[in-house]
């Protein structure tokens, strides 16, 4: 009985191709890779799922709706390129914004001659006993990048459940490596 569970483990697993990549033009100076078939969030995708003042630069998300990327502006400016500095600040946004946070990796990359920053993070948002359809804990995996420039700083982040995050690490690490911004 175990041997047949493990086959149909390994087989799960193996079934799942790694997705195709396209390179998606988001703005006249950043282009990312987004996944063959996903389409671009609406804003009723976007303020369930990302409750923000700013409208992001670009959302994309799968045909289920449960794996998503975005690219966007954030509200911090920093008025000088102080990487190390920034890069603190932004993990304890992020240690704030959940529960429970595990890193997985976070540091600072060079990319095209680029300074940024990154994290990547499983994440557990507590449930509400008292409300109906929202008692179970949302657990998540997310990989954010920031790259700090003057007079604004980009956010580009991926996001899934964490039961998924197997399946979508590579892809996420993959998209986070291949950012173009001009």
């Amino acid at each position: 009985m175990r041997v047949i569970a493990l086959l149909i483990a390994i087989s799960t697993l193996l079934s799942f191709d790694e997705p195709k990549l396209k390179r998606t033009r988001v703005s006249d100076d950043i282009s990312i890779l987004v996944p063959v078939g996903w389409r671009p969030m609406d804003e009723l995708d976007f303020s369930q799922r990302y409750p923000s003042v700013r409208a992001p630069i670009a959302a994309f998300t799968d045909q289920d709706r449960l794996v998503d990327v975005s690219v966007n502006v954030s509200a911090t400016q920093w008025p000088d390129a102080n990487v190390a500095l920034a890069s603190q600040f932004f993990k304890a946004s992020i240690l704030n914004t959940f529960d429970r946070v595990s890193m997985i990796s976070e540091g600072i990359r060079e990319i095209r001659g680029k300074s940024f920053i990154y994290f990547e993070f499983e994440s557990t948002v507590r449930g509400n006993p008292r409300e109906l359809g929202q008692e179970a804990p949302i657990m998540g995996y997310s990989y954010i990048q920031y790259l700090v420039q003057p007079g604004r700083t980009l956010v580009f982040s991926f996001h899934c459940p964490r039961r998924m995050k197997d399946a979508w690490q590579e892809t996420a690490l993959k998209i986070m490596e291949n950012i173009r911004v001009k």
